[in-house]
């Protein structure tokens, strides 16, 4: 909270300054920390999407050749010459064989990422294109002819071979060739009849993945179901990758953190082969082309932020110069030099305000003469009222002499009248106040009913019932006897034998409440919605004091005036009637404890 009172105590130019600068650089900051965070996202995306994106058209092409070596083991396994062969039925015939190896020929001559093509029955006999065996090397025993035969006629990806006990014509080495058998297998015996085995050239792997580049040093390895180097190039990044990190997830992306270097590993394994393609590149690659953005964008902010300051600081001036320069006017005003003007031109809210300051000077002078005159007329107006005040006085005294020469002379009703009168007098000085207790203005009404009493005799009646919890309340002076004259002349007066006026003071709904009521002749409906339109415009009508008072119910419209100037118009009196049954008149005023107009209930200071 200090810290915040500090704040509005600074001069406003800082204050529009730091406004200006807060609306415009904190925005340009939020939008460049957005934009970074975007590209940064975007570009991470795009690099992932098209990487992933390469290597699903790498694995289609190794998808392509390993598919074509499946389909070259149907193509040998339906050779009928072949199949005579798998049954060893009969012994080896050399025409056959040869047949058999010159088809084979004809395989590695029109495909040329095969290396070699082996076919071994199931009494170890064997016929190759390229392959060599052992005279005492029982081919039906090697392992991968196993998992061919476990297989049981499903084509089966061997890998890069390892302690096999063939030799071939060009000498290929285990990390040259990939090898795939199938076992064929008899539909009728459901028996095995043999395995056809064929090495794939690595040298198609090695061209279909060695262009790839992702990055600058970025390229992409192959591995086989067990983590396996099936190809990568020379002097890799990692020599190998751990199964573990790769396990389970057919595609996604991963960073590691390898000889002190950040790696980025994006992978896709194909379903067909088994094999997973893995793009591997240095995270910082991409990691510049988002600092090369981001530098561009902090040079643009810095840019933007010194231009903005430039105009916040011409902006502000703009605003805070004029204001200063209407200080300084009202400086002067405030010492007493009421000529002082704003001069400057505008049309904007300064320029409104300006005008506005001269205007008030003016008025000001204005006020300042009137008010000379008004004191000259006031001093001669108390001097007025001065005398004025003797003539009450001296007729209260009068009345108090009269009133002693009655008793004296035995005329006890003149005596009466004349005390009851006399008390009139002398609330209706109460000192100059205008607030008075309501035990006054009940004894004011009193006294006035009294007179009347004296007057109409029977015709008159009345009864005032006072609530024991208001006795201590204070009210405006003269605010009964105007209703309670208007009950008499136009309601008791009017009728047919005695009248009756009824008066209760209560408490209600936390208000003071006063009910005058009488059983006179009432009003008329038109005249009540009359009467009622005229309570609501008391205000208004009473100001204009010589057109009013020559209508009927001018005390009644100025005792509504003065209760609603007093307390506002949730106060104020409410009428009732009916013709030929009475009226009702309810008077709402608050509850106050004394005369300074306190509400009852309000702590004490």
């Amino acid at each position: 909270m200090k810290h915040w009172i500090q704040i509005n105590n600074l001069p406003i130019r800082y204050k529009l300054i730091s406004h200006f600068l807060i609306i415009s650089i904190i925005p340009i900051i939020c939008l460049g920390l957005l934009i970074n965070w975007t590209v940064e996202r975007v570009l991470e995306e795009q690099v992932n999407d098209n990487t992933l994106q390469l290597i699903s058209k790498v694995n289609k092409s190794l998808e392509f050749y390993i598919s074509n070596m499946q389909s070259l083991t149907y193509f040998i396994g339906f050779n009928e010459k072949v199949q005579q062969f798998l049954a060893a039925e009969a012994a080896p015939n050399p025409a056959n064989e040869y047949d058999i190896q010159r088809f084979l020929r004809d395989f590695t001559t029109l495909s040329p990422e095969v290396a070699g093509i082996l076919i071994v029955n199931s009494n170890g006999d064997y016929i190759s294109n390229e392959f060599f065996a052992p005279s005492t090397k029982d081919l039906t025993e090697e392992s991968w002819y196993k998992e061919a035969v476990d297989n049981n006629g499903i084509f089966t990806i061997i890998g890069q071979p390892k302690d096999r006990g063939l030799s071939s014509l060009v000498n290929y080495q285990n990390d040259e060739v990939v090898s795939v058998v199938r076992a064929v297998v008899d539909p009728y015996a459901d028996e095995v009849l043999g395995v056809i085995l064929i090495d794939l050239k690595q040298r198609v792997i090695k061209e279909t993945l060695v262009d790839v580049r992702l990055g600058k040093t970025g390229y992409l390895m192959l591995v086989d179901d067990q983590g396996r180097n099936i190809y990568q190039p020379n002097d890799p990044l990692i020599e190998t990758i751990p199964n573990k990190w790769i396990t389970g997830q057919d595609s996604g992306t991963f960073s590691k953190e390898v000889n002190s270097q950040r790696l980025q590993f994006i992978h896709q394994k194909s379903p067909f082969t088994n094999w997973t393609t893995i793009g591997v590149f240095p995270a910082e690659e991409t990691i510049f082309e988002i600092r090369e953005i981001r530098f561009y964008l902090v040079s643009f902010i810095f840019l933007l932020m010194i231009f903005g300051i430039q105009i916040s600081y011409f902006l502000s001036n703009s605003i805070s110069n004029p204001i200063a320069q209407l200080m300084q006017f009202m400086r002067k005003a405030e010492s007493g030099e009421f000529d002082v003007r704003y001069r400057e031109k505008r049309n904007d809210e300064i320029g409104m305000l300006g005008r506005s300051f001269n205007k008030m000077l003016r008025q000001i002078n204005h006020l300042m003469s009137l008010t000379k005159l008004r004191e000259k007329e006031k001093r001669d107006a108390e001097f007025r009222s001065l005398q004025a005040n003797i003539n009450p006085h001296f007729l209260y005294n009068t009345l108090d002499t009269i009133q002693w020469m009655a008793r004296k002379q035995k005329a006890s009703d003149i005596a009466e009248v004349v005390e009851s009168l006399a008390k009139l007098f002398r609330i209706g000085l109460s000192k100059g106040r205008d607030i008075i207790s309501l035990d006054e203005e009940l004894d004011h009404i009193k006294n006035y009913l009294q007179i009347q009493k004296t007057r109409y005799r029977d015709k008159l009646n009345y009864q005032i019932h006072v609530g024991e919890s208001v006795r201590d309340l204070y009210v405006i002076k003269f605010i009964l006897q105007p209703i309670i004259e208007n009950a008499i002349y136009h309601g008791i007066k009017e009728r047919r034998g005695p009248g009756h006026i009824i008066v209760t003071v209560q408490e209600k709904e936390s208000k003071l409440s006063i009910t005058i009521e009488d059983d006179g002749a009432g009003m008329t409906e038109l005249q009540l919605q009359e009467m009622r339109q005229a309570l609501n415009e008391a205000i208004t009508r009473t100001e204009n004091k010589g057109e009013t008072r020559d209508k009927k119910g001018y005390g009644t419209l100025n005792v509504q005036a003065r209760i609603q100037l007093a307390f506002g118009e949730g106060y104020g009196m409410h009428i009732q009637s009916e013709e030929k049954w009475g009226t009702t008149v309810e008077i709402i005023l608050p509850m106050l404890k004394d005369d300074t107009g306190l509400l009852k209930g309000d702590a004490t200071q």
